[in-house]
């Protein structure tokens, strides 16, 4: 199992232009972006977390699935956030994982009802779980965040991720909450927020972070713009399983969705 270079990309958004946000994440991660084997983007990256459902929500294999398809193989690397999808009906909250040559999705399971999510989006019902460099990646997005028994790893995943619009207002939760999720699930934990302003008049600080199993800061971005790279380490990470084998003594959960 080699290390995983890992590559947070923090910046605003342009409220509900999807064309313009593209670009301008095309033209950052070119510019400033090392060679990674995974670039993560934010929550709704072409929108905004806006609860324009229908107005914003792109088909399956869309113009943002195609763009993050072609700078994949360009920078042969899996790129990863989440945008509106319609599909069947319904609109998801839906979190792509693209690669190459494959793209994985994975729908939000747990909607904001705060801003009302939950009757703009449908929820997602599977647990997804992707290989990619001899990895296995579990995909989360945002408020997922708050509910350890979804999160819980059955020794099934080395890295859980998740893409954020997580106000500023509450930045010691997730802070917090993405230091305990490591340190519970003795995995890699990488969470990227947005940073800036917007149209439902909340403030994002970013505090993009990647953490190793034991809770300790690899990359802490705090509020800056940009992108930066971690490295989340294969070897290191399995000494300490070895070293303090906490998984042997687990509970079982049987979440019922």
């Amino acid at each position: 199992m080699r290390n995983l270079a890992i590559t947070l990309v923090q910046h605003e958004l342009q409220w509900e232009d999807p064309a313009e946000n593209r670009a301008f994440f095309e033209q950052k991660i070119l510019e400033q972006a090392p060679v990674s084997d995974l670039i993560v983007l934010p929550e709704m990256f072409t929108t905004g977390f806006s609860m324009n459902a229908l107005g914003n929500a792109e088909e399956p294999n869309g113009a943002t699935q195609v763009w993050m398809q072609d700078l994949a193989k360009q920078l042969d690397c899996a790129i990863t956030g989440s945008i509106a999808v319609k599909e069947g009906g319904s609109v998801y909250n839906r979190l792509l994982f693209v690669t190459p040559y494959d793209c994985w999705h994975y729908d939000k399971r747990h909607l904001f009802r705060m801003l009302g999510e939950h009757k703009r989006y449908a929820p997602g019902n599977d647990r997804v779980i992707v290989n990619w460099r001899d990895w296995r990646i579990k995909l989360e997005v945002c408020y997922d965040l708050r509910f350890p028994v979804f999160s819980r790893n059955k020794q099934d995943y080395d890295l859980l991720l998740y893409v954020a619009n997580w106000p500023s207002a509450r930045a010691h939760h997730w802070r917090t909450l993405l230091q305990a999720r490591a340190i519970e699930n003795l995995a890699y934990i990488v969470g990227v927020n947005r940073i800036g302003a917007d149209a439902n008049g909340l403030n994002y600080s970013g505090d993009s972070m990647l953490v190793d199993p034991r809770g300790q800061l690899v990359v802490d971005m705090q509020s800056r713009p940009g992108c930066e790279q971690g490295i989340a380490d294969a070897g290191a990470m399995h000494a300490y399983h070895a070293e303090f084998p906490a998984q042997m003594d687990s509970d079982e959960f049987h979440l019922v969705i």
